[in-house]
């Protein structure tokens, strides 16, 4: 048996996500319907995280096995035609047997994208809010982060996780000409963290909280003293970092 990667992106709006499930579309089960018809054999990827519903992904890394090697190029190049046009194959690349895409993978940082301007061109890719935030008060507040691991207050309350602890190594806000962006980076993230993490940082950037808060809200690890999930539509996840090793096939 070989592994091999491949890096994907995609526009989550007309999925549920990423991860196979009934009576609903998903960006894994078109990846494997379109590898299984190109390589004629059954293929079952396995991704780097999962993705809520309307979840976007600028890069997002998912291994598979198969018996016989195959002509990677060629395959690199017919795979995007039999991919919907909001799903796209960066690359195919073998790994050595042991590389995992979700357990390999050392980092994921995500982007989450505002807009406080109506802009029909960002529907379903920025969250659209027409009020004012203070940039300072939520950076201020990223810090409070980077000092804590136990994100249970974060999560959602049934996970088959074995921890709530994350290591988060930047978190930042900042304008990008008419948007306001939030870069975070860690070692792994819970379900809805993200969201759950942005939802909780404008209350404090409205002034509806002050940051000393944000200790309190972690400390409780209760979801229930956080902010409500901003909008799924406003999330990317913008890169997965693995050790070079991987790669190494």
């Amino acid at each position: 048996m070989s592994r091999f990667f491949i890096e994907i992106k995609y526009d989550g709006t007309n999925y549920h996500g990423w991860q196979i499930q009934d009576n609903a579309s998903s960006v894994q089960e078109e990846i494997n319907k379109a590898f299984s018809t190109i390589l004629q054999k059954k293929i079952e990827v396995v991704g780097a995280g999962r993705t809520d519903t309307g979840v976007h992904a600028k890069q997002l890394f998912a291994h598979f096995e198969i018996e016989n090697d195959f002509d990677i190029e060629k395959t690199s190049f017919k795979i995007n035609k039999f991919l919907p046009d909001d799903i796209s194959c960066t690359s195919i690349t073998k790994v050595n047997d042991e590389a995992h895409a979700r357990f390999s993978a050392t980092a994921r940082t995500y982007e989450y994208w505002i807009t406080p301007n109506k802009n029909p061109f960002l529907q379903n890719k920025a969250y659209y809010l027409p009020y004012s935030i203070n940039l300072d008060l939520m950076n201020e507040a990223t810090t409070v982060l980077l000092i804590h691991t136990d994100f249970s207050c974060f999560s959602r309350s049934k996970t088959d996780t074995f921890t709530n602890d994350c290591d988060i190594t930047f978190a930042n806000w900042e304008q990008k000409n008419d948007c306001i962006v939030f870069t975070i980076t860690a070692n792994r993230f819970l379900r809805n963290m993200v969201r759950a993490i942005v939802g909780t940082l404008l209350e404090i950037g409205q002034r509806k909280i002050e940051v000393a808060e944000l200790k309190k809200i972690i400390a409780s690890k209760s979801r229930a003293k956080a902010g409500t999930s901003a909008p799924a539509h406003g999330l990317y996840l913008t890169e997965v970092n693995y050790p070079k090793e991987v790669f190494n096939g």
